[in-house]
């Protein structure tokens, strides 16, 4: 009840609330939809109830926001519909058209409690987002820049966007790993959030990540695996799928969906439908080089045997033209060889009696000429005998001549003695010894 307060008419706090709660109820009695935009779903997984922040929007100006009741046993048939429907989860930031009746709580305000969301418009606004998307990309002409790009001819060392518990990704390694052709990969994980609202910006964080070690790398694949198609709305991302087709080295992807290609993976240079494809894809691009190499590998081979043993019968063929030849030379060459003989023994018997005649002859000059030299020689010496007998003291003695001695000195000049010296004078049969009186000098001299 109200009351007067200083001639003032004052109502109680619950007295307004009862008030605005019966208007409110008796001018909204019924149930509406409402398109609005799902800013926060604030999901309680304790109690499995959720309180939304709805907004409406102008571009970055809020136009409208209200709080909201989702309380558990309608979330989780609405979740239900959703998950089948969009093959994703009730989640933030999406657009909706939801069913709700207008309430007011004496203690909680004003709220609008849903019961009902139509999953079929939020599914065209994906769509819509999704076909917004493909034209922006268009329209900028690098909807198919990665698909452009040169595919390495071995794609041996990946950079793989996934994460790292996944199914996908464990069923990409056991492919991979475990090929029987024994092919050898690189890999590198860059972990990264797949889905929910936050997996556009750590994708494209991670592909940022990869561009610094790009040198390092073949490819980057995307895998996702397990889920589904729940999930799959990331991928329509303008911003994320812009990246994807900008980005400088081929990006293959392996989201683990078959139906309703996203726009990122229009724009890959290559889509499988599951991880495990993914591996065969990188596993068959070897087997595009191998199964030529290999038969190169046989062809040669082929070949080289035919050579070899065309070669080797040519050699078999050589060897008996050899042998033949051989044997008719080596015939040849014995006859030539006797003949050699007969002739080297008749030419050196000639050439030994030829070459006896002349040492003979050789001799006999030697032996004249020998005789010759002896007898100038016995010639001189007779010759110089006589002249030693001619000049024998004694033969010259005997000739009138004499010695003169002082002494025991032989005398040769008159500057030798003195007068009143005692002299020896050999003559031919004796000695003369006498005392000089006196020198007389020639006076020639």
């Amino acid at each position: 009840m109200s009351e007067i307060i200083n001639d003032r008419k004052v109502f109680s706090l619950r007295e307004v609330s009862l008030s605005i709660q019966k208007t409110i109820s008796e001018r909204y009695q019924s149930s509406y939809w409402i398109k609005t935009e799902i800013n926060k779903l604030n999901y309680y997984p304790h109690s499995g109830h959720c309180y939304p922040d709805l907004l409406e929007k102008e571009g970055s100006t809020i136009l409208a926001q209200f709080r909201a009741n989702l309380w558990k046993s309608d979330y989780q048939k609405i979740n239900s519909k959703f998950i089948k429907i969009l093959k994703e989860p009730l989640k933030d930031g999406i657009s909706v058209l939801l069913c709700a009746y207008i309430q007011y709580d004496q203690v909680h305000g004003l709220s609008l409690r849903i019961i009902d969301i139509d999953p079929f418009f939020s599914l065209g606004e994906l769509e819509k987002e999704k076909q917004n998307s493909i034209i922006k990309l268009k329209e900028e002409g690098i909807f198919n820049n990665n698909k452009l790009l040169k595919f390495p001819f071995l794609p041996k060392r990946i950079a793989i966007i996934s994460v790292e518990t996944s199914k996908g990704f464990s069923d990409f390694k056991k492919v991979i790993d475990s090929n029987p052709w024994n092919y050898k990969f690189f890999y590198m994980l860059f972990p990264s959030l797949l889905q929910g609202e936050k997996s556009v910006e750590s994708i494209v964080n991670q592909l940022n990540n990869i561009k610094k070690l790009l040198p390092h790398f073949d490819a980057v694949a995307i895998i996702r695996g397990g889920g589904g198609e729940v999930g799959l709305s990331s991928y329509n991302n303008y911003q994320l799928a812009k990246e994807i087709a900008l980005f400088p080295i081929p990006i293959i992807s392996g989201i683990g969906h078959s139906t309703n290609e996203t726009v990122s993976e229009m724009v890959s240079f290559y889509n499988a439908i599951t991880p495990t494809e993914l591996a065969d894809f990188l596993i068959q691009k070897f087997h595009n080089f191998s199964i030529p190499l290999k038969n190169a590998e046989d062809r040669i081979i082929e070949i080289s045997n035919r050579m070899l043993t065309s070669e080797n019968q040519n050699f078999e063929n050589l060897i008996k033209q050899f042998k033949f030849s051989y044997s008719y030379m080596l015939k040849g060459g014995y006859e030539n060889i006797n003949l050699l003989t007969v002739n080297i023994a008749k030419s050196s018997k000639n050439k030994f009696q030829q070459e006896k005649s002349k040492i003979l002859q050789i001799y006999e000059n030697l032996k004249r000429l020998c005789i010759n030299y002896q007898n100038i020689n016995i010639m001189k010496l007779l010759s110089i005998e006589k002249n030693i007998d001619l000049l024998n003291p004694e033969n010259i003695l005997k000739r009138g001549y004499s010695i003169l001695l002082k002494n025991g000195k032989l005398i040769n000049k008159t500057s030798e003695i003195s007068e009143y010296d005692i002299i020896t004078n050999i003559v031919a049969d004796g000695e003369i010894i006498s005392k000089v009186k006196k020198i007389k000098k020639n006076t020639g001299e």
